[in-house]
């Protein structure tokens, strides 16, 4: 059977950030027909756009899915999970980047391209992020998005690491 190959941001601020990730990453793994392939050291990470909050926990994780999964039905799956573990998604535009009890962001799903609202692919800012570009490289060096290796992208962006912590100058 031809298995998908689903890499997944995860991500939290709210205390304890770093179990909140670890909670979930255990939880995506629990759900029937994916497997965790690989993940990432957890970073701390700067926070972008919506700068005044506490900083995040982020880890990548590399799944292996059934072939009966699609990136939509899959997606839909993560949010659920999202919102039974804490996540509450605010109606002010303003807060969109703001605090976090978890976040999972569907960054890749095998080669995938896709402009569906409930799941783009490539995530539409994945080539923007250092806090998931950081720890792709960690797991998947040669790994291409859309043709470009994961190293050249983070070459493109004003980011430093130093001690697990991720900072990143704003777009």
């Amino acid at each position: 059977m031809n298995r998908h190959t689903v890499y997944l941001g995860l991500g939290a601020n709210l205390p304890p950030a770093a179990g909140r990730v670890a909670r979930a990453l255990a939880e995506i793994g629990r759900i029937p027909g994916l497997a965790l392939g690989q993940a990432s050291p957890l970073y701390l990470t700067e926070p972008q756009l919506y700068r005044d909050q506490p900083w995040f926990a982020n880890q990548v994780a590399r799944f292996s899915a059934d072939a009966s999964w699609e990136p939509v039905p899959l997606m839909r799956r993560l949010l659920e999970l999202e919102t039974a573990l804490g996540r509450v998604r605010s109606a002010d535009p303003g807060l969109r980047y703001g605090p976090r009890a978890i976040d999972i962001d569907m960054l890749l799903f095998d080669g995938l391209v896709s402009a569906d609202p409930v799941c783009t692919l490539p995530h539409p800012r994945l080539g923007e992020r250092a806090f998931w570009l950081v720890p792709l490289r960690d797991i998947a060096p040669d790994l291409l998005v859309q043709g470009t290796p994961v190293g050249r992208l983070l070459e493109g962006l004003r980011w430093s690491s130093e001690g697990g912590r991720i900072w990143q100058a704003q777009p």
